[in-house]
């Protein structure tokens, strides 16, 4: 993973620092962050965030400044799945926003 990247998983991880459920994975060329042994986030190359929500709030979600279908490989995956440009996680509240809703929607897949 290249300096943005880790540097956004940085960020990641002082945000859920408080959270003790939270285990630290690499995966895929991602660092990933799990709650359950799901997939909550990922700080991917290139400082874009791998966020995992409900897909139909991900269908509503996509619609939001700097958001997109997440592509993995050769594959672009379903609404589940977004990646959040760097330039939609500017500020700390910015990124906060995405772990919120990454645990939210974590906690009602239950």
């Amino acid at each position: 993973m290249d300096a943005s990247g880790e540097e956004l998983a940085d960020r990641v991880r002082a945000l859920l620092t408080l959270d003790g459920d939270i285990e630290e994975k690499r995966m895929f060329g991602t660092r990933a962050f799990l709650l359950g042994g799901h997939i909550l986030v990922g700080a991917r190359s290139g400082g874009v965030l791998l966020v995992r929500v409900d897909e139909k709030h991900g269908a509503v979600l996509i619609t939001r400044p700097g958001v997109a279908t997440a592509v993995m490989g050769p594959r672009t995956m379903g609404t589940g799945w977004l990646d959040v440009s760097p330039g939609a996680l500017v500020g700390d509240d910015d990124l906060a926003f995405w772990l919120d809703v990454a645990r939210e929607d974590a906690a009602r897949d239950g």
